[in-house]
This record gives structure tokens, C-alpha cells and sequence, in this order.
């Protein structure tokens, strides 16, 4: 086998030094959204472009790739990686710049847009509040437009940022953009269509089920005909999970309550120390700061750091510890790795990892463990957590397949009627009515179809392997093979096991051989439909 290759090494240490500006860039964005900021960080994601774009680095990366085989599998792995991502660079320039411009200024878009109400300005979670709590139709169906008012202010640029993406994929030889995105992150599509076509066939019978009782129930709730439920009454500005009807009101839990502590604390008790990931984020509220959450890894090394907007709910409880979730498998990555392979195995292996912890926040026992509560206050709830939990994954699948669909056939068809498009797979996928007469771009309000396009499908995908995992666990460490009548808490091992059998790998092993490793067998549909389906 050959050594090294220079040019592996000289790149990598202009990418790993052009990555941290960047990532920091991004991040003073995130947490103060003014133009400057925005502004760096469009400056050196072109830097990033360019790097990737240059001819002679891709002549170079491109001979290496014809010659894979005769390197050792690290090696191997760096070139692959690289080669995905010199090629989608290999576009007009000028396009590359418009795209990450149109980019950056939809997300500025949504990073500063409130919902006006009443001549109030509303963030998004004192949207999501009203929506949760009140039950005024009136107010409701107001409160869920002004929500959906910052579609008219993005519509055009998506579409526009559509069809660069489109132009850039069948440039490089490829039928769209969607299909362009699935392989070169390393999916089949053809796999993907494969386990969704099962799992919506799977899900289809428990959830006309679950749909009709949620039906009945919201028809009770705010004293309407079923027929006339509207998307508004659902509890949320997208049909994503369970209505909070169901949730038995599990934030007087958590009311009043340090939740980074407990978060701290829990994954302490797991053998996977979170202080000094803590120590670097940013978890409160703030004007002009982003309003969602995420974790980034800025160095690819000690620099992990989180973006919350906390207050003291179940949402925000189980948003911290998905988002410590993705921030634990980032720290124990082997940093002995060469840079380019110091990155998750996949995107949904580290979605698995974080949705894995972050559905804890409603589980009876993790909640006893990790809050004090009785056993008698654990029964008052127990089986009404277990069936939320289950309602929120069937729930969770039907939307990511309107996702799916909707950005799929966005791209093989950008030039239809996207809006009637939107509704017609809510209707087919969640049962969900479309408002009358409504003819808006509410399809542009999920922030992933601008800024993470084509990404949702690895949510399910994550949870089908986070299903896996957790199986998996439960048998080899807890001695169990019921993740309801026990759970992943205050063990070290689990830690261990995790870091020693995932986490260390990063991106030197396909994601196939990961999960292999870690679970002892192939990804499978199995344990997510045991656990949420049967």
C-alpha cells in the first residue's frame, strides 16, 4: 500500500484552517444575527468554495480517486470523502457565490423574522405557547398565519436557489439536485425509497388509527365539528409530533427546574462528560440571536459547542440532550484521526445518537432518576408517556415522508404548483385539511428546504438506527430487551461502549461498517417497527 499522499496532507491543513474561521464565523452569526456577521460568514464559505473548486486540487483529487484502491483504508477514506466534496464544487463560480448568498440571506431571514399578532411581536416560542394553549379558533388560525407570514418573504429567493441547485446537479451529470445530494452522502436512493416505501406502508394502518383519536379528541378540545379541524388546531405550527394535548402536562416537571444541570448530570452518569461543552455554548434566549438549537464542532476537536434557546419545558429538555447528544459523539471522536475523517460516520448516525437521548426527557423511569420523582407520581403517567412517545414516531415518520416527497419531487419539477403540492401530501401522509382557499408558500417556512436541503429523510433514518442502538444496548448492557421497562441511565458503560464501538471511528469507516459494529448487524427497519409500530 502507499503512504500518504502530500498533497492529503497540505490540503488538509488549509481546510482544517479555513474550517475554524468559518465555523466561528457561523456562530457570532447565530448568536448576533447582524449583517456583518452574516456577511463574514458568506465571506468564507466562498473561501470554501474556492478551495474546493480549485482545478488543480481537484486534478489532483480526481487522480488519487482513480487510484483508491492501491492505499491503505484511512487513506482511501480521506480521498473518497474529499472527492465528494470537490465535485459538487466544480460549477460556474459565480453560480457557487449566488448560492451561498441566496443561502445566507433566507437563513438571516429566519434567524430575525417574529410573527406579528395583535401589534405584538411574537418569537417563535411564544408562538408555539398560544398554539399549544390557546383555544380560540379565531386566535389560533391568526397566530398560525402570522407564523407562516415569512413565506411571501422568502419565496422567491427559494425558488431561484432551486433551480441553481438543480442547474449545479445535472452540470455535474446528475438528474436533479435531490438525487445529486443522497449520493454523494453516501445513500443509495433507490435504498432510501425502498425502506420508506415499507415503513409507509408499515406505519399506514396505526396511524389512520392514532388520527382518528387525535380527531376526536381536538374536536372535543375546542368544541368543532371533526371536519372542520384545521392545521391551526393541531397545536403547532407543522404536524410534526404528538399535540401537546398528550402530553398530561409533563412541564410541571420541569417548571422552575435547572435543565442544563440535569443534563449535565445525566450524561455524567453515563460516563460521557458534557462541562466543558457546557462551559463553550450558548443557551438562553436573546434578541437577534438564531431561535432554534444546534451543535457545532468548531475545530473538529476541542471546540464542541451548543446553540439553545432554554426555558424550563419538555421541549427544551429533550432539545438539550438530542443537541448534547450530537455534542458527545463530536467530543469522542479519536482526535488522533487525520482532520477530514474527524466528522460523524453519517448524518444520521450522529441524528441517531442525539434523537436517542433526547426522547429520555418523557421517559417514566429517566425522568424518576434524573428529577427524584416517587414511583407513585412515575404510575400517575407512565403509560401515558409510553403511548405519546410511540404517537410522536408514527407522527414524526408521516411527516418526514411529506418531507421527503415534497423535496423530491421539488426538484424533479420545480416548474409545477408547489403550494397545491404542499398540501396534497399533508393530505395523503398526516390526513391534515387544507385551509380553504389558502394559496400561500407555506411550503418555504420549514427551514430545511433553504438551509439544509434534502436533509430530512436522515431523521428517519436516524431514528430507525437509534431504535437499533438502543435494542442493542438494553441487551448487551442493561440485560434487558424492553426499552420501556428500563432505560440508559446511570451506567458508565453505556458511555464506554459507545465511545469505544461509535464515536471514536468519526468518518474512517463507512457508515455501513459503523453501525455493524456498534449493533452487530445491518441497518434495519426491525427494532423501530417492534418498539413504536407493533
Amino acid at each position: 500500500m502507499n503512504s500518504t499522499p502530500n498533497f492529503l496532507k497540505s490540503f488538509e491543513e488549509k481546510l482544517k484552517e479555513l474550517y475554524i474561521k468559518s465555523s466561528q464565523a457561523y456562530w457570532n452569526a447565530s448568536i448576533n444575527g447582524t449583517e456583518e456577521n452574516w456577511n463574514e460568514v458568506t465571506k468564507y464559505q466562498l473561501e470554501m468554495i474556492n478551495l474546493f473548486r480549485d482545478k488543480a486540487n481537484f486534478q489532483e483529487i480526481e487522480r488519487l480517486h482513480s487510484r483508491i484502491s492501491e492505499f491503505e483504508p484511512l487513506i482511501q477514506r480521506q480521498i473518497k470523502i474529499l472527492y465528494n466534496e470537490f465535485l459538487p464544487n466544480q460549477f460556474d463560480l459565480k453560480k457557487l457565490e449566488e448560492i451561498t448568498n441566496l443561502q445566507n440571506k433566507i437563513e438571516n431571514v429566519f434567524t430575525t423574522f417574529r410573527a406579528r399578532y395583535n401589534g405584538k411581536t411574537l418569537t417563535d416560542n411564544e408562538v408555539d405557547k398560544i398554539l399549544m394553549e390557546e383555544r380560540d379558533t379565531l386566535v389560533l388560525q391568526k397566530v398560525w398565519e402570522a407564523s407562516k407570514e415569512i413565506g411571501d418573504l422568502l419565496v422567491n429567493d427559494l425558488l431561484k436557489l432551486v433551480e441553481l441547485r438543480n442547474e449545479q446537479a445535472k452540470y455535474l451529470g446528475y438528474e436533479n439536485y435531490h438525487q445529486m445530494s443522497l449520493i454523494l452522502s453516501e445513500l443509495d436512493p433507490t435504498d432510501v425509497d425502498r425502506i420508506f416505501n415499507q415503513l409507509e406502508k408499515e406505519t399506514e394502518p396505526k396511524f389512520i388509527e392514532l388520527k382518528n383519536k387525535i380527531d376526536s379528541d381536538l374536536s372535543s378540545h375546542f368544541g368543532i365539528n371533526i371536519n372542520d379541524l384545521m392545521p391551526w388546531h393541531y397545536q403547532q405550527r407543522f404536524f410534526q409530533e404528538a399535540p401537546p394535548l398528550y402530553l398530561v402536562n409533563f412541564d410541571e416537571f420541569y417548571n422552575g427546574k435547572d435543565l442544563v444541570e440535569i443534563t449535565r448530570k445525566y450524561f455524567s452518569s453515563i460516563g460521557l462528560d458534557i462541562d466543558d461543552l457546557i462551559e463553550r455554548s450558548d443557551l438562553f434566549e436573546r434578541k437577534g440571536k438564531n431561535q432554534h438549537a444546534f451543535c457545532i464542532s468548531i475545530d473538529r476537536a476541542n471546540d464542541v459547542r451548543v446553540l439553545c434557546n432554554v426555558i424550563s419545558n419538555t421541549d427544551w429538555m429533550g432539545t438539550l440532550l438530542h443537541e448534547y447528544g450530537h455534542a458527545v459523539y463530536d467530543k469522542f471522536i479519536d482526535r488522533t484521526l487525520p482532520f477530514i475523517l474527524r466528522d460523524a460516520a453519517h448524518i444520521f448516525v450522529t441524528e441517531a445518537i442525539a434523537m436517542l437521548f433526547g426522547k429520555f426527557a418523557i421517559h417514566p423511569l429517566w425522568m424518576k432518576f434524573n428529577l427524584g420523582l416517587e414511583d407513585a407520581q412515575v404510575n400517575q403517567f407512565k403509560d401515558d408517556s409510553i403511548n405519546f412517545t410511540k404517537m410522536n414516531q408514527i407522527i414524526f415518520a408521516r411527516w418526514v415522508f411529506v418531507m421527503y416527497r415534497f423535496e423530491k419531487s421539488l426538484y424533479e419539477n420545480p416548474n409545477q404548483d408547489l403550494n397545491a403540492l404542499w398540501w396534497e401530501l399533508h393530505k395523503k401522509y398526516l390526513h391534515l385539511n387544507k385551509p380553504e382557499n389558502r394559496n400561500k408558500p407555506d411550503w418555504t417556512t420549514k427551514i430545511h428546504i433553504a438551509t439544509s436541503p434534502c436533509y430530512y429523510h436522515n431523521y428517519l433514518l436516524g431514528e430507525i438506527f437509534s431504535s437499533q442502538l438502543n435494542q442493542y444496548l438494553h441487551e448487551k448492557i442493561l440485560n434487558s430487551n424492553d426499552i420501556w421497562t428500563s432505560v440508559l441511565i446511570n451506567n458508565k458503560k453505556i458511555g464506554e461502549y459507545l465511545i469505544d464501538n461509535l464515536f471514536r471511528f468519526g468518518s474512517s469507516l463507512h457508515w455501513k461498517e459503523v453501525i455493524k459494529i456498534s449493533t452487530e448487524q445491518e441497518l434495519t427497519t426491525k427494532y423501530y417497527l417492534l418498539q413504536y409500530i407493533s
